[in-house]
Formats: C-alpha cells, sequence, structure tokens
C-alpha cells in the first residue's frame, strides 16, 4: 500500500481542520495563534476555487495532509501568480509526498496559464524553508518581526519559483 492524493473536497472539512489546527497549536508552519473551528473549511475551498487542491491519504487510509494553489491577488495584472499552501502530518514528511504534490501542482498550474508560485513561510519554519530551497523557490522577500507565536518574534519569508 501507498499515499494517495484525491481531490480536496467538503467531504474532508474535518480531517483538513484538524491537520491545520495540529500545526497552528505546535508549530510556526500555521500563521494563527488560536484553532479553527470546522466552518473555517469554507475559506480554503473558497480560495482554492479553480485551482488544483488534494488531500493526502495514509496507507492506512487516514488523511495526513491537504495542500492547493490559489489566486495571489484578485488584480487581472497579476493573473500568472498563484501561491502554494501545504500541510503534511510530522510523521509523514520526508516521504516524497510534498515533491509529489508540488510536481502535480506545477504541471496543473502551467495549464492554467500559472508562471509563478509563490510561498509565505515563518522564518522558524526551517524544514519549510528548505523543503521549498530544494525545489528551486528562491526567496524573494522578508518582513522582518512581523509575526509573534508563543511570546517569540518571527518574520514572514516570501519565496518564488518559475513554473
Amino acid at each position: 500500500m501507498k499515499y494517495s492524493m484525491l481531490p480536496l473536497t467538503r467531504a474532508y472539512r474535518k480531517p483538513v481542520i484538524d491537520i491545520f489546527n495540529h500545526f497552528i497549536e505546535h508549530s510556526f508552519a500555521a500563521y494563527p495563534e488560536r484553532t479553527l473551528d470546522y466552518e473555517a473549511f469554507e475559506h480554503f475551498i473558497i480560495i482554492s476555487s479553480g485551482f488544483p487542491r488534494v488531500i493526502v491519504k495514509a496507507p492506512d487510509g487516514r488523511i495526513i495532509g491537504f495542500a492547493f494553489l490559489q489566486q495571489y491577488h484578485p488584480a487581472s495584472s497579476l493573473k500568472k501568480t498563484a501561491m502554494f499552501t501545504c500541510f503534511i502530518l510530522p510523521e509523514h514528511t520526508r516521504k516524497g509526498l510534498g515533491t509529489m504534490i508540488l510536481e502535480r501542482f506545477l504541471q496543473e498550474a502551467g495549464s492554467l496559464g500559472i508562471e509563478r508560485i509563490l510561498a509565505s513561510i515563518s522564518s522558524l519554519n526551517a524544514q519549510s524553508l528548505a523543503f521549498h530551497l530544494r525545489h528551486d523557490f528562491t526567496e524573494c522577500g522578508r518582513f522582518p518581526g512581523i509575526g509573534e507565536k508563543f511570546g517569540t518574534t518571527f518574520d514572514m519569508v516570501w519565496m518564488i519559483r518559475r513554473v
């Protein structure tokens, strides 16, 4: 048995929000300080509408991750740029899942006319920064000290790559 990707739909509302809440409570990967209720899932559906979006299912059938692209900005002059969001539970990272998702999204983004993909990452999320660097993202901006979580200040790092 292996991991699989399925379309992210409303049927996965609970596990997706539970995964996101895990990162809210235990890391700097998700920016909010307070967990979200299940109704917040609708926001993910709205912002990723028309873009690739998936859940990741583990061999045992549990949902262990999700990812989506979303429009970077509503201005038509920025329509060729999308943002990448990906959350995989820690015990399932370093298995090639992020790479599998990103490669799929890059193919789909190209067919949508997307030429660049952005990622917004906490400076204290070393694993995500390293992942993006390994996958041809480069740092293109940094907002020093704008975040604070768990009593610790962090930078917001923006990374970009061409499709």
